[in-house]
């Protein structure tokens, strides 16, 4: 075998060793990789959930005289809340289109006849238009139509940024009485309360 020969096969030994060293920092470097993104999401996630764990929901009574309003409706249909002097109304103000939670408990409110058994009507309030809110409506099979705000009234029912999003209401609830009192409030960060307990605070603060 000459000299340059065994070069060669030296060389090309050499190379073949280079190229399987790369091969395993590619591999240990897409490993590292993926474990670093996992542990990002990872954070994330726990950052989060610490954060809705953590958000207390609160919640006031006898708050005074309720904020009367007109506002236009998903459906087209005017909503005046003064119209509903002499029955209980829960004002649900929320997120509204994109937020998954806020139509699920919608529908959920709809599907319990005990509401509409004790003469409580649910207003859902959203900012959004009408052909934002009622994709998602249609996504979650929720019929009641939302009413659509500029800001103004979830204002002065002061539930601007109290979630997650600062010009946004947060998952809110507002009694108002029959007597056009604001007998009730909550705030539930956890984006969620179920039926039955929203129906147990509103009728706790109702004649009974």
């Amino acid at each position: 075998m000459t000299s340059a020969k065994v070069a060669r096969e030296r060389r090309a030994v050499a190379l073949a060793q280079v190229r399987e060293e790369q091969r395993q920092h590619d591999r240990r470097r897409k490993l590292v990789m993926t474990g670093a993104s996992a542990l990002v999401v990872g954070l994330i996630v726990a950052v989060v959930t610490a954060a809705l764990l953590s958000a207390r929901e609160t919640t006031s009574s006898d708050l005074g005289p309720a904020p009367d309003f007109t506002l236009q409706a998903s459906d087209g249909s005017s909503v005046t809340l003064s119209d509903f002097r002499g029955s209980p109304v829960v004002l649900y103000f929320n997120e509204g289109a994109g937020c998954g939670s806020c139509l699920q408990q919608m529908g959920e409110i709809e599907k319990d006849p005990a509401f509409a058994e004790a003469g409580i009507t649910v207003l859902p309030i959203v900012m959004n238009t009408a052909e934002q809110i009622s994709a998602d409506m249609k996504t979650y099979g929720v019929t009641t139509p939302f009413l659509l705000d500029d800001g103004t009234v979830s204002d002065e029912y002061g539930t601007l940024g109290t979630g997650m999003h600062e010009g946004l209401p947060g998952h809110s609830f507002v009694l108002v009485d029959a007597d056009g009192e604001r007998a009730w409030s909550g705030n539930y960060p956890s984006m969620w309360l179920a039926p039955q307990d929203l129906l147990k605070e509103v009728q706790a603060r109702l004649p009974g």
